[in-house]
């Protein structure tokens, strides 16, 4: 049976036949790999325990503190429970490169309490933060961080026993630091009473938070990991982040944590590289060890070791903290030796060639295991632009077992339109082509755009379509036709992009209401400025301003996807019409009509359905209340007519840079 649905991928995707052996090998490595690490006939989740064994713990008559440190000649813990005595608590040197020490008493250690660890290796001490620390900090005057002792496993009262994530996601990317309109650091406190409810009122049903794992480096947006079991301590404590996913589940959204498991940031001190003194603890030797583009470590996957402490990082977020799942972040950088820097990927061949590294195809698979096994309701999202075909396919059919995969060619598509072309040379083919081809069988987030496409020397959509006037012009006083163009079709992107390139939404907190400006975080260039690294949810509260009527459309469009189901069923194209700029699909009895046209309007427009019957208006991007010009008679209904061609369908007014959603 085995056998037999591992084989389903073939199935599914036929121009994989060629490389059948190339997917056994595959699926045999992630089995053999499980085998080798939990033994035969056992348990992914047994196995990935690593934090509740190593780190510190309090127990019977004291505490026990242990590390894995295989390189080390010695280890001591110091800090301010020794008064920083260097060489005062040595440590016990254990099989396996594990050292441990007991200190005896229950007020041995407070919580509270800052510790390093301290690592001797050929002959030179090493200050280190311990491996598992699940709370990292900076010292205000000496900008040094080490470890503070946190009761991170301790009892929180979670009320969340019946939560289950939505079948469709919705997701609304954040980053808590810059949630705030405030010149400063956002706070897990913060961003549950201010955001959450925004997040709800606006119909989203998953949270997805970025730069939660600590980093030393702001302005990395979290993408370089420093310690990889502590929450940033920026924004608060990690009892404020249990809280934080309580109250979103108590919301009826889930959360997902953007994890970073592609690499590691290089500092020595404040992270994981070369913790017991060597490089290969955790990562590669040599080039094979260092990105090129990232100047950070790359994993060695192929480690036994390297498995326990990542896969026990994902098991420890989802039991500790009641994350719903994760977006791995940087999978392609992952899945290739070269990381997939400058490759086209224009041949299935490119995925099982020997650029493709296997030991992270593993690591991957286990990791979707892993995370399905503890946790049969979780979400898991590939960032991935490659296309790996198997990506999100079950392991047990031959795949790699993500749920989804980021359409990541989508923004770019839309970029490039904007960037490039001029409205009247839209290629109408093109956009349905980029919007609906994926792998067939694997289910896709879509997005128009996410935070990559908001960062600094980038633009946003609504500021690549409004530029310079969106600083003077988005008041509903100041006519401007750049801002009606800018406001139509950013209504127009979203509700094509949602509707068609996915299984799932995605949107960067902020971009929903046509958010201004770029996100830079403070740096030495910016004169530490927190300027740009904030959200102004004023100014879609206040109004005066355009922005309201964009929040207003998005959260329409939600409550439409939703309440037609529209990512759970398939699309079928009626007409497109590349002169007229028109575009027109069914999804179910529910009608999509867009007319791209910048200037032509059409009367008596023939519109194909699926079904004889009446149809009405139920959403119009030219509403006055999104911020239209209310040429749309949303009262009429349209009763079908059958062609001499049998296409049945009616006749109905398609309004220049509109779109009109009928249903039966």
């Amino acid at each position: 049976m085995a056998e037999r649905s591992k084989k389903r991928i073939l199935k599914i995707d036929p121009y994989l036949s060629p490389y059948e052996n190339d997917i056994e090998v595959r699926h045999a490595l992630i089995n053999k790999k499980k085998r080798e690490l939990c033994g035969k006939g056992g348990d992914l989740s047994s196995f990935a325990n690593g934090y509740m064994y190593y780190g510190f713990h309090k127990v019977d008559g004291g505490w026990v503190y242990r590390e894995w440190a295989p390189a080390a000649e010695a280890m001591f813990l110091t800090g301010d429970f020794n008064g920083w005595d260097t060489y005062g608590c040595p440590m016990q040197r254990k099989g396996s490169g594990d050292f441990e020490v007991f200190l005896e008493g229950d007020d041995a250690l407070r919580y509270g309490q800052k510790i390093q660890a301290i690592v001797v290796h050929n002959g030179k001490t090493l200050r280190r933060i311990p491996l598992y620390a699940t709370r990292v900090v900076q010292d205000k005057t000496t900008y040094t961080w080490c470890a503070e002792l946190e009761d991170t496993m301790g009892d929180f009262p979670w009320t969340d026993a019946d939560f289950s994530p939505e079948k469709t996601p919705l997701i609304y990317e954040s980053h808590i630091g810059m949630a705030t309109e405030e010149y400063k650091v956002g706070s897990y406190r913060e961003f549950i009473d201010n955001v959450l409810p925004r997040i709800k009122e606006m119909g989203y049903n998953t949270l997805q938070l970025m730069a939660i794992m600590e980093h030393p480096y702001y302005a990395s947006f979290g993408y370089q990991v420093s310690n990889f079991f502590a929450p940033s301590s920026r924004y608060g404590n990690s009892r404020e982040l249990k809280e934080l996913i309580n109250r979103a589940h108590e919301l009826g959204i889930a959360v997902l944590l953007d994890v970073v498991h592609s690499h590691a940031i290089k500092n020595t001190e404040e992270g994981i590289c070369e913790f017991d003194g060597t490089v290969y603890q955790f990562f590669h030797e040599g080039e094979r060890g260092d990105h090129s583009a990232w100047g950070t470590k790359l994993f060695n996957y192929g480690k036994g070791e390297v498995l326990h402490f990542l896969l026990s990082n994902l098991k420890y977020w989802l039991e500790v903290f009641h994350f719903d799942g994760f977006r791995f972040d940087g999978v392609t950088s992952m899945l290739y030796r070269d990381h997939g820097l400058g490759s086209a990927f224009t041949d299935y061949g490119m995925y099982f060639s020997e650029n493709t590294d296997t030991d992270a195809v593993t690591y991957l698979g286990l990791a979707n295991l892993l995370i399905h096994k503890v946790k049969p309701t979780a979400i898991t999202i590939a960032e991935d632009m490659s296309g790996m075909p198997g990506m999100c396919l079950p392991v047990s059919a031959g795949g790699i077992g993500f749920d989804y995969r980021l359409s990541m060619g989508v923004p770019d598509m839309w970029i490039k339109m904007l960037k490039e072309y001029r409205d009247e040379e839209w290629d109408i083919y093109k956009i349905w082509y980029e919007l609906t081809t994926r792998r067939p069988g694997e289910k896709n987030i879509g997005y128009a755009e996410s935070h990559d496409q908001a960062l600094v020397g980038d633009k946003t959509i609504m500021f690549r379509l409004c530029d310079a006037e969106m600083y003077t012009s988005m008041s509903k006083f100041t006519p401007s036709a750049m801002i009606d163009r800018g406001v139509a079709l950013h209504k127009m992107i979203r509700l094509l992009t949602s509707s068609l390139a996915g299984e799932g939404y995605l949107n960067f907190m902020g971009n929903e209401f046509g958010h201004p400006e770029w996100i830079d975080f403070p740096r030495e260039g910016n004169g530490w400025s927190h300027h740009y690294c904030r959200r102004q949810w004023s100014l879609a509260d206040d109004t005066n301003l355009r922005y309201g009527e964009l929040l207003a459309f998005d959260k329409a469009m939600l409550d439409l996807i939703k309440n037609e189901r529209i990512p759970e069923k398939k699309a079928e194209n009626k007409w497109m019409h590349d002169a007229d700029k028109i575009i027109i699909y069914t999804v179910g009895d529910t009608v999509f009509a867009f007319n791209f046209n910048p200037e032509k309007s059409f009367e008596g427009y023939f519109v194909p359905v699926n079904r004889s019957g009446k149809y009405k208006v139920i959403l119009s991007t030219d509403s006055a209340e999104f911020g239209g010009a209310e040429r749309v008679d949303e009262s009429m209904s349209y009763k079908t007519i059958t062609l001499k061609d049998t296409r049945k369908g009616f006749y109905c007014y398609l309004p220049s840079r509109c779109a009109v959603i009928f249903k039966r």
